[in-house]
């Protein structure tokens, strides 16, 4: 498996947090019928959604991207699974994303800078968001699992997920970053957790247990 080297982080102020640019698509590009929008994980279509992304990606600051509701900030939402058992993280109080302070996530992932694209290669982009959420050395296998959208909330209304299923061959997997806490649970050892989960871990849970059935 090929290495990403990860640079030491850079301590980045509020402004500069708002004033990044990261990537967006129109709304109307990935939901081109209004009365066909899902709420929830859905696979079908998922290559055209990639495509999509890919074809019509743009750039704007975050700080704009975040009350813009015509555009959707795409986020690769990484679920980490050894044998029976997901990686089930706690965000810090001090969570740049106030919104999610402390409740639990499933999802390892962040914003796409335009910084950070290198290729076209969309699993290029989530490894590279992987390894700087996490300390993870060994084997991945990368399976694209759907497109997320929930529109129930303010958070939600603006960000669309890219969920990817990260198996790997090791438990030896631990948090970096903002990340409070993180620990591999089996599936039933999550649902004592599913009330403290973030909303869009919620919808992954629950579309990774019906898929398991």
């Amino acid at each position: 498996m090929s290495q990403i080297q990860i640079q030491p982080a850079v301590t980045t102020t509020f402004d500069d947090k708002w004033n990044e640019q990261i990537l967006v698509v129109k709304r109307d590009r990935l939901f081109p019928d209004f009365q066909a929008v899902w709420h929830g994980v859905q696979s079908a279509n998922l290559s055209k959604c990639i495509d999509t992304i890919i074809t019509y990606q743009e750039f704007m600051p975050r700080g704009i991207a975040e009350t813009d509701f015509s555009y959707k900030q795409v986020i690769p939402y990484l679920v980490f699974k050894h044998g029976e058992k997901l990686f089930l993280m706690q965000r810090r109080s001090n969570s740049s994303e106030s919104r999610l302070a402390n409740k639990y996530s499933l999802g390892i992932g962040g914003h796409i800078r335009k910084e950070d694209i290198q290729s076209r290669d969309i699993f290029e982009w989530a490894r590279r968001e992987f390894y700087e959420e996490v300390d993870y050395k060994d084997i991945l296998k990368i399976t694209p699992l759907g497109i997320l959208n929930d529109d129930t909330n303010d958070v939600g209304k603006v960000h669309v997920g890219l969920v990817l299923l990260l198996e790997g061959d090791s438990d030896q997997i631990s948090i970096r970053s903002e990340l409070q806490n993180g620990t591999l649970y089996s599936f039933e050892e999550c649902m004592n957790f599913y009330p403290q989960m973030e909303s869009w871990s919620q919808l992954v849970f629950d579309f990774l247990t019906t898929s398991k059935r």
